[in-house]
């Protein structure tokens, strides 16, 4: 018999004494949707390169997740904190899952949330909030990720109406959409527009042969000629500070999320190890074995306090976006590592879909990469550090 109980890898520190009821009761009750929902077909969805989002949406909504962190509209009005651990068990299901969630609600809910008309409130939010109508955020081009300022997409008056044309890469939810926030030049500066998916010249092509994020809807927008009433841009931003805001909403939640893939990874090779025997003994007896059990705990014990920590700040209105750079950078590039850290011990087994590890370990190279690639954080943090901006 053991001289102590195992400890969970997420609460080896006690996180779970440092939010209060409520917020634990939501996290729990996110957790038990995955669990029933989504782990029993999850492989399956990976390995076929599908997602019923639509069905998902709608369960969602009845949930309460998807702009959940929004107040108004049928929004659930919830803490940064709270939306930050929603986002984390969605992410320990599958990272598409939480993109998913992120883009409804952080990227293209949040964008007509705080820039949009109240006519473009009404219209879209309450049915975006039930999962009744889906989003998508058209920000990204094929040669702009890390330079959106540099789109070539563009707007121009044409009497009283708006014509769109461009192309956006490596949308998620676009070919479901059915709103998309779509960022453009115009002669008055970057402005975003909100386009119903059903109007003539949008066209959303789904993204195939991803060997990542396969359980997600990706998409190219196809912007060719789109006619648009006056009233269709958003009222409230002029300039790139619009959709970089709207990125580090959903940065937040990919600070929180990377974490739930590495606890995820991590409970999955805890279990696997104690089962496996080998030399005579549980794998898991074996020293190197615990070595890498520990520093995986570590640094998931460290990055979930750096999430609470900026979750807790974001809270208080007292968060900077140079701060979410950290937290993004730290908890993907952690997660990535234990992800793989994990595979090693699982050995031949870790590379199936009979665990999650090698799809949790393929999602987050794309994570790693999205909404701001590692470079880019460690050149914002870089430049707050020295003063010097280096990305040019």
């Amino acid at each position: 018999m053991p001289l102590v109980t195992p400890a969970a890898p997420l609460d080896y520190l006690g996180v779970d004494a440092l939010v209060d009821d409520e917020t634990r009761d939501l996290q729990a009750a996110v957790r038990h949707f995955v669990d029933e929902r989504v782990r029993p077909h999850v492989a399956t969805w990976f390995e076929d390169g599908r997602l019923p989002a639509r069905d998902l949406a709608r369960e969602l909504g009845e949930l309460g997740v998807l702009g959940m962190h929004l107040t108004g509209y049928g929004c659930a009005g919830t803490s940064a904190t709270a939306y930050g651990l929603a986002c984390l068990e969605l992410e320990a299901g599958d990272s598409g899952l939480r993109s998913l969630v992120s883009v409804q609600g952080s990227l293209a809910m949040y964008a007509i949330w705080r820039f949009g008309s109240a006519e473009h409130k009404q219209e879209w939010l309450p049915r975006m909030a039930a999962g009744q109508a889906i989003g998508c955020f058209g920000l990204t081009e094929p040669d702009f990720g890390s330079d959106p300022a540099g789109m070539r997409t563009r707007a121009r008056r044409d009497g009283g109406d708006w014509i769109l044309d461009g192309t956006k890469m490596w949308i998620t939810n676009g070919s479901i959409a059915d709103v998309a926030v779509v960022w453009a030049h115009t002669d008055e500066g970057i402005r975003g527009f909100v386009v119903p998916t059903d109007t003539p010249g949008f066209t959303a092509p789904e993204i195939k042969r991803k060997l990542s994020l396969r359980a997600s809807v990706t998409s190219e927008l196809v912007l060719d000629g789109v006619r648009l009433p006056a009233d269709a841009v958003l009222p409230g931003v002029t300039g790139m500070g619009g959709p970089l805001s709207c990125l580090n909403e959903a940065r937040m939640g990919i600070v929180f999320g990377a974490l739930g893939a590495a606890r995820d990874c991590l409970e999955t090779t805890i279990a696997y190890a104690q089962s496996r025997q080998i030399f005579d003994k549980p794998l898991a007896a074996h020293q190197i074995t615990q070595v890498k059990l520990a520093d995986m705990t570590v640094e998931l014990g460290k990055g979930l306090l750096l999430a609470l920590h900026l979750g807790r700040l974001k809270d208080t209105g007292t968060l900077d976006h140079r701060q979410i750079s950290l937290g993004k950078l730290n908890s993907v590039r952690e997660a990535l590592a234990i992800a793989n850290t994990c595979r090693t011990i699982l050995g031949a087994a870790g590379i199936t879909l009979d665990y999650p590890v090698m799809r949790h370990a393929a999602n987050l190279e794309s994570v790693l990469t999205y909404e701001g690639t590692s470079e880019v954080h460690q050149l914002v943090i870089g430049q707050t550090l020295t003063g010097h901006a280096a990305f040019r």
